[in-house]
């Protein structure tokens, strides 16, 4: 049942679980429902994709009074130890963050069919490999009508006509943000160059921010003064280079980057053109409130525009940067990606 998991590390990390995982047990809190979730390697303050959905666990803990536990793996090869622990111990929810863990979530959950999980950016079938899963809600979103907005902003402040993507790993998913983000800023300037790059191939390529860095001074180089990062932990180096070429006389920045899941828009004030949020947090509330609820239900949970699951984020930090025009401009054009006038190409469809 277990394949290559023994018995004896099922136990030992149910332990660990129960001792080490914050301060939030049973014993401290009067509560019913016992939440687990096992981030990816990037951990829960990559200030990103992880610490979105922390947001959003921390939120039901309060608000619907759960007992949670969290997992930080540090490495691949202790994610299946950890979620399957937390099925031992009869968990009334498991959440696995990231596309990465798909595979490690099929084998669990097909190995406790009563317990519920949640999967976000990945999706489970039964055996037949066509039909969702019914004990898995697989949370995914429209990454790609997010990322026509911010590609939108990004031509709109680009004064050589150059942008640059940083992708995290080279997998189909990163391609959405890219393939929306180049979409949104030709319908702005067709003949405007988008030069693209990515950390690596590996579940490591989300935890590399000095490769990151290294990046997006290629494309700075290359005459870039925007970047858009969907790469994680990685990410963060490409707001440490465009940091690196300062400000003008006028005290704006000279080149700019444009964050990605959370708003990032604080990282780096003024260097933070604005942030493609996703809004993972809401996606992750809301499945642990349907199982509160007794609601639950495995299959596709879907968040695009129309549902507020992603959107551009606008501050304090940033709306002196984007002019009214220009945030009227990319406002028309959701309504027109929600009434389905524009469609935006979905890379994972093709």
């Amino acid at each position: 049942m277990f394949r290559t998991i023994t018995s004896l590390t099922i136990i030992f990390l149910a332990a660990v679980l129960l001792t080490s995982c914050g301060t939030r047990t049973e014993a401290q809190r009067q509560c019913n429902i016992k939440v687990g979730i096992v981030f990816d390697i990037g951990g829960k303050n990559d200030r990103s994709f992880n610490a979105a959905a922390w947001d959003g666990v921390r939120r039901a803990e309060e608000d619907l009074n759960i007992c949670l536990y969290d997992v930080e793996p540090g490495n691949p090869v202790s994610i299946e130890p950890a979620m399957r622990a937390f099925a031992e111990r009869n968990f009334d929810l498991i959440i696995g963050v990231g596309f990465a863990q798909g595979p490690i979530m099929q084998r669990v959950a097909d190995d406790y069919p009563n317990i519920k999980f949640a999967i976000v950016d990945g999706v489970i079938f039964e055996a037949d490999g066509k039909t969702p899963k019914k004990n898995v809600a697989s949370l995914v979103f429209r990454e790609h009508e997010g990322s026509y907005l911010v590609g939108m902003i990004a031509a709109s402040k680009s004064k050589s006509g150059v942008l640059g993507f940083v992708g995290g790993m080279d997998i189909p998913l990163i391609h959405k943000f890219e393939t929306g983000y180049e979409e949104g800023a030709r319908s702005v300037n067709p003949n405007i160059k988008v030069i693209d790059n990515y950390v690596g191939v590996t579940d490591a390529a989300w935890n590399n921010p000095g490769k990151g860095k290294e990046l997006a001074l290629s494309q700075i180089n290359q005459g870039a003064d925007v970047i858009f990062t969907a790469a994680g932990n990685s990410g963060l180096g490409a707001f440490d280079a465009v940091e690196q070429y300062g400000k003008n006389e006028s005290g704006e920045a000279n080149k700019f980057v444009i964050g990605v899941d959370s708003n990032q828009n604080g990282v780096k004030p003024g260097f933070v053109l604005t942030s493609m949020v996703k809004r993972v947090d809401n996606a992750v509330f809301d499945v642990v409130k349907e199982v509160v609820d007794g609601k639950f239900q495995g299959g596709f949970h879907v968040f695009g525009l129309d549902k507020d699951g992603v959107a551009y984020a606008m501050d304090d930090n940033n709306k002196a940067l984007i002019p009214d025009d220009v945030i009227n401009k990319v406002e028309q054009s959701k309504e027109r990606i929600v009434s389905g006038e524009i469609k935006v190409t979905d890379a994972m469809a093709k």
